[in-house]
């Protein structure tokens, strides 16, 4: 599915992951990005593989994408096969092709908690702080790991007030927000673990 041409007053979040499967806690983290950040819309991008997992766990990517699909209701968030069509494996590539094509938009990269604590292990991570905003959301039991990680120790200077999260989306990176009352406890290893147990259970 092509992504939307944002008109020049657009300001759009990123969320990328594997989505295996999409679940409330992706929605969740949306939702509150749309309310916090000001944003128009957010865009998950369900990437065909991530190097720091196990590929053998994931569902095939048809699936994993009319999962994703079919969970969404709502007008602004909008699920796209970006990365799978142009054979994009790394955030760095998909943050510098989305803002080839859309130089005038105005993207902020979302990511939770947990994700944010493992930020120093992604390819080129410093490169991807300096080429969008970012916004990261509050997971049960992760605050403490992401805060106090990697990447939110070298980054630390360019840490936003939460009260000026509705100005991310305009700042030059490096920018972060951290966002707290997000709550939500879904896992999609958790969901594929009881449905597994489901499934040796029939």
């Amino acid at each position: 599915m092509p992504l939307p041409r944002p008109s020049q007053t657009l300001k759009i979040g990123l969320l990328g992951g594997s989505f295996n499967p999409a679940h409330a806690g992706h929605l969740e983290i949306s939702l509150a990005a749309i309310e916090h950040l000001k944003l128009n819309a957010v865009w998950w991008l369900v990437t065909p593989g991530n190097p720091l997992k196990d590929e053998t766990l994931y569902a095939p990517y048809e699936e994993r994408l009319f999962k994703a699909r079919t969970l969404v209701h709502n007008a602004s968030i909008v699920v796209s096969d970006f990365e799978e069509r142009r054979g994009i494996q790394y955030t760095v590539e998909t943050l510098s092709q989305l803002k080839e094509i859309n130089p005038e938009a105005h993207f902020v990269w979302l990511m939770g908690a947990d994700s944010f604590a493992d930020f120093h292990r992604w390819k080129d991570w410093r490169r991807i702080a300096g080429m969008a905003p970012m916004a990261i959301f509050n997971r049960p039991e992760y605050e403490q790991a992401a805060l106090s990680g990697a990447a939110a120790t070298a980054l630390a200077g360019a840490r936003v007030a939460p009260e000026a999260a509705s100005e991310l989306a305009g700042r030059p990176p490096p920018a972060w927000v951290y966002i707290e009352d997000t709550n939500n406890p879904s896992s999609s290893t958790e969901i594929r673990k009881t449905d597994n147990a489901r499934r040796d259970r029939q």
